[in-house]
């Protein structure tokens, strides 16, 4: 059972990731209903798949009548940084018991954040303490997914526009990585390896329906190479 400390912690804590997924999870939800689908099926795409940049994509994917593998893929490349992430929670993640699945599931961007950044009191359960701030990221999106989705289909709305609310989240998600890092190669290669699937479609070298999973493929095989050879160049000076 959760102490009610917790909650409030966990209040002030997630406040700012309350904002951004009422923010984001609103257009979602008006972009699911305006694609044809029930209000419902928001909250439980949000409850099941809990992606936010994942549910996006799937909704143009859906609308655009991709095919079951294609979206697998798509899927998978723009979500593959999270096996990154669960390395990383190894250590942090002992010692929760009951709530290290749910943890592992409710891993967002922001969730990650917080999780990383916060610090857990001594006299605190770890998986309680953990998993709560996790849970209300996890609500939070789901509340705001389902508002959009009722407010879609009650209220008449001009949906111009919404569907940017995908690229805005990525652009803002873009500037804030490359401040922390200061690491503009990713975004470059990420760029030209667009602007080259692109070119190859419209020269019908490559169907449209594949542009983003062979940017991504391209994208991600381009930087692991690249850091790679630093890699294997900086041991080698170490070692002369």
């Amino acid at each position: 059972m959760l102490e009610r400390a917790y909650f409030y912690r966990a209040i002030k804590i997630t406040a700012p990731v309350f904002f951004g997924y009422i923010a984001i999870g609103i257009p979602f939800g008006l972009m699911l209903t305006n694609a044809g689908y029930s209000w419902w099926f928001a909250p439980i795409m949000s409850v099941l798949m809990y992606a936010g940049a994942g549910q996006y994509m799937a909704v143009g994917l859906f609308a655009s009548g991709a095919s079951f593998s294609t979206i697998l893929v798509a899927e998978l490349l723009i979500n593959i940084r999270h096996i990154v992430y669960g390395l990383s929670l190894i250590t942090q993640f002992k010692g929760t018991g009951r709530w290290k699945p749910f943890l592992m599931f409710a891993l967002t961007d922001e969730t990650y954040a917080l999780l990383t950044s916060c610090t857990v009191p001594k006299d605190a359960d770890r998986g309680a303490y953990l998993g709560t701030i996790a849970l209300f990221d996890y609500l939070y999106w789901i509340t705001g997914s389902t508002i959009g989705a009722i407010a879609g289909t009650l209220i008449p709305f001009s949906f111009a526009g919404v569907d940017f609310a995908l690229t805005a989240l990525f652009a803002v998600m873009l500037i804030n990585q490359i401040r922390a890092s200061s690491d503009i190669l990713p975004p470059i290669i990420g760029a030209v390896t667009t602007v080259g699937a692109i070119v190859l479609a419209r020269f019908a070298i490559l169907p449209e329906e594949h542009i983003l999973i062979v940017a991504l493929a391209i994208g991600i095989a381009a930087i692991i190479l690249v850091r790679g050879s630093r890699y294997t160049k900086k041991q080698r000076g170490e070692t002369a």
